[in-house]
């Protein structure tokens, strides 16, 4: 007998996007929708598509609704899918394949194609942005941290780093959308810093942003992406700074010590790390070298 197959989508007005992520999914066996009190037309949308709709309270972001969700399945296999998100027919039938193989095999990995300003992030870091969520039930849980990947156990699979067996995520449409979903972010993920002990560093405001600056648009090719590698990753190095200043904030923004050499190594140590990067063979480095010349002038 065929095994049967449970998808769940997190919801919070998500009226936009859910009709789609449905569509994508009808094949499964049963289809759970966790809404976190939309006040749109999300739920009634789910409803007439034939979804069953639980609810659970609003968090404003998803981990600590997923474990719930889970519960509220009936199928032995649960396939976790966000309403951003669309299952490919090619992927669909895949994992209907690996559902009813003989050999053990308890959770699978997935690649996500992420599409973000209408491309497709081949680099930055953003490809091929493997995620567990196929798997069976009892064998994966998830933390109430924000965007950590979640606890699993047996023995799992990896699918080819191929388009074909991606899950597609439309992210962010707008830099407006980027913008407010980071303000959120970044609140939560200051406050778990501050609950890990992390010590707010003035120095964190040089080296955090331009850490992941540097590996995403270097060291991840983000290059490649173009004009929106270039973006992207200049956003999500502010996304840092952000954060930092938050839990700056949290400290009442209590006044820190910067004697004028602690900020001359911090110019330095800046620029050995951009100029490590633009001298590489691999890169186009007369253009680098111009860019690397305005920021250290």
């Amino acid at each position: 007998m065929p095994s049967k197959i449970s998808v769940i989508i997190n919801t919070f007005n998500e009226e936009r996007n859910i009709e789609q992520a449905i569509r994508s999914v009808e094949w499964a066996d049963e289809i759970i929708v966790c809404d976190m009190h939309s006040d749109d037309q999300t739920i009634e949308i789910a409803g007439k598509m034939g979804a069953k709709v639980v609810f659970h309270k609003k968090e404003g972001y998803v981990e600590p609704a997923r474990n719930f969700a889970i519960s509220k399945a009936s199928n032995e296999w649960i396939l976790i899918v966000d309403a951003d998100e669309v299952i490919t027919e090619t992927l669909a039938r895949r994992l209907q394949e690996i559902a009813n193989v003989t050999e053990q095999i308890d959770y699978v990995r997935i690649p996500r194609k992420n599409v973000i300003f209408g491309h497709f992030m081949r680099h930055s870091g953003w490809w091929p942005d493997y995620k567990v969520r196929f798997f069976r039930k009892g064998q994966v849980r998830w933390t109430d941290r924000i965007h950590r990947p979640p606890e699993t156990l047996g023995q799992g699979l990896d699918l080819p780093a191929d388009e074909k067996f991606a899950f597609v995520h439309h992210n962010y449409d707008t830099v407006s959308q980027f913008v407010e979903r980071m303000d959120k972010y970044t609140t939560i993920q200051a406050k778990e810093l501050k609950e890990e002990g992390h010590k707010f560093d003035w120095k964190d405001l040089f080296e955090k942003p331009l850490g992941e600056f540097l590996s995403r648009f270097f060291a991840n090719e983000g290059y490649r992406d173009g004009l929106h590698g270039l973006a992207l990753s200049l956003l999500q190095a502010f996304s840092f700074l952000v954060l930092y200043l938050k839990l700056w904030e949290m400290d009442k923004f209590k006044e820190q010590d910067m004697v004028l050499r602690q900020l001359e190594v911090q110019k330095e140590k800046s620029a050995e790390a951009i100029n490590y990067w633009i001298k590489r063979p691999e890169h186009p480095g007369n253009f680098f070298e111009r860019i690397f010349r305005k920021i250290v002038s």
